[in-house]
Formats: structure tokens, C-alpha cells, sequence
């Protein structure tokens, strides 16, 4: 655990993170079968689940994420259904950010080498999503990106690389298409 949090090569299959990403499939199962009246069950779920959650963030179902422990998301944040992600190293989502559906925040890479991809080595960077910022339906966030405050990526972008603030990005791979 402290190798992939570090950035370095683990193994995919360790079983402690094996255990941990058992945890996380329950408790985003509960979460997923939750009905619209559960609030406060909803909120339980996720209290548990996530590293951090802050008030008044709503996370709609179907929701995913591999291990949950080191998602952070902040207050008043609006998340539309369908967000995956892949949280093998941090993914800190700002306040007030609002997520579109379908989104892909995804934090592992994988080694050029067949041999060690055979082997189930893998790493991970982290991925922050500054304050007020907003991603449209269906964007994907690679490895170790870090999106600005206040910046927009367009529905359906591939964001490979960081995002300054107050812009908005757009396409694949995406790229500054406007300054605000």
C-alpha cells in the first residue's frame, strides 16, 4: 500500500489492497442500491467509504470507485451518475464542483513492458480537481493531472495534461480552447 501511494510499481493483486477494494465494492454496492428517500443512509455509506466527503455534496447512483479511501471530495459538489474512479493513489475533488455523467477520473498506470503487466505490476499518480471547476459528461481524466480552479472540460475530453485555471478544454487530447 505505502508503494502504491508512493508512485512506485506495486502489485495489483496485493491482498491487502485486494481487502481494501473488497470493502469499497460493498459499501458502493449498498450505496448503488440506495433509494432516492436515503438520505441519511446514502450519506452514512459514503461517510464510511470515503476519505472525506464535505457538506451539502450530492454523489448520484450508479457510482464506482476501486478503493474509496483515498477519494476527498469536497463541500457542495454536485456528481452526476456514473462517476468511476479509479482511486489507487488520491483523487482530491475541490469545493463546488459539479461532475457531469459519465465521467472517468482514473489514477493507474500500467508498464510498457508486457512482462511486468503479465506479472500485475502497475503504479498510480494522483489526479486533483481544483475549486468551482466542471467536467463534462463523459470526460476522462488520465494520471497525475490537476485541473484549476474555476477551469471546464468539455464533454467527452481526454484531459492528458494539466489544466491552467479559468479555462476550458475540449477534444482529444484536450486542449485549451478558451481563456474565462
Amino acid at each position: 500500500l505505502e508503494r502504491m501511494l508512493a508512485g512506485d510499481l506495486y502489485l495489483a493483486d496485493d491482498p491487502e489492497i485486494s481487502e481494501l477494494g473488497a470493502r469499497a465494492r460493498r459499501l458502493v454496492d449498498r450505496f448503488n442500491r440506495s433509494g432516492p428517500d436515503d438520505a441519511a443512509d446514502r450519506e452514512e455509506i459514503l461517510t464510511e467509504l470515503l476519505a472525506s466527503i464535505g457538506p451539502e455534496t450530492e454523489i448520484r447512483v450508479p457510482f464506482h470507485c476501486d478503493l474509496g479511501v483515498n477519494l476527498r471530495v469536497g463541500a457542495r459538489c454536485f456528481i452526476n451518475f456514473g462517476l468511476v474512479v479509479l482511486d489507487v493513489a488520491a483523487v482530491i475533488i475541490g469545493d463546488d464542483v459539479q461532475i457531469g455523467p459519465n465521467v472517468q477520473l482514473l489514477t493507474p498506470t500500467h508498464p510498457l513492458d508486457a512482462k511486468l503487466r503479465r506479472a500485475k505490476w502497475e503504479a498510480a499518480e494522483p489526479i486533483t480537481i481544483g475549486d468551482n471547476a466542471w467536467l463534462g459528461g463523459g470526460a476522462i481524466v488520465l494520471p497525475g493531472v490537476a485541473i484549476g480552479n474555476d477551469a471546464v472540460v468539455g464533454a467527452g475530453a481526454v484531459v492528458t495534461k494539466d489544466v491552467a485555471p479559468n479555462v476550458v478544454v475540449a477534444g482529444n487530447p484536450a486542449r485549451v480552447i478558451r481563456t474565462l
